[in-house]
């Protein structure tokens, strides 16, 4: 059991104190430890005014958002698009590309012979490969909705709302290193 000192406080002082004490905690002893950790904690003296030092937590508080969403954009154009991108071209949806024909000209030759049209071959791939390519595909589809699924909309009281990504450092090392191996 720990030693008690007396303090000199005045009766109003005091008084208040109690009540406070009775809100906060069991004992005299744990609130002065809660007021005390409060204010080493959040760096504050009780001389200083408050307005000051929470306008310098919501710059730092600025600043860390505006660094998730740095982070957010380059995740978004070096993977999220390449992936998007990945997927359509797999299924040949949007990617299809378009190459220029040259215009057809019709030219009667009566003195040339007609060739038989050949029969137009079609591409096959390897089955082997098609279910590799497959396996790839579901992959990076389901790293795709995981990261989907980290992904929280944080509604700001200042500006616009904003996403944030709940991924750890690994998880993301982790998805990197996937999407390069593909």
């Amino acid at each position: 059991m720990d030693d008690f000192n007396t303090v000199r406080l005045k009766r109003k002082t005091l008084s208040r104190f109690k009540h406070f004490s009775k809100k906060v905690s069991k004992s005299y002893s744990e609130t002065l430890e809660i007021i005390i950790n409060f204010f080493e904690w959040h760096g504050f003296l009780p001389a200083d005014r408050f307005e000051q030092s929470i306008v310098q937590e919501i710059v730092k508080n600025r600043k860390r958002t505006n660094a998730s969403i740095a982070i957010m954009k380059s995740i978004e154009k070096e993977q999220t698009k390449p992936t998007t991108a990945m997927l359509l071209s797999l299924f040949e949806e949007n990617l299809v590309q378009t190459k220029e024909e040259p215009e057809m000209v019709e030219r009667k030759f009566t003195d040339m012979p007609i060739k038989e049209n050949k029969p137009i071959e079609e591409t096959t791939v390897p089955k082997i490969r098609y279910e590799r390519l497959t396996e790839k595909m579901n992959v990076v589809k389901q790293d795709f909705s995981n990261v989907l699924d980290n992904v929280k909309i944080v509604k700001s009281s200042f500006g616009k709302n904003y996403l944030k990504l709940e991924l750890s450092e690994a998880e993301l090392v982790k998805l990197k290193r996937t999407l390069q191996n593909i």
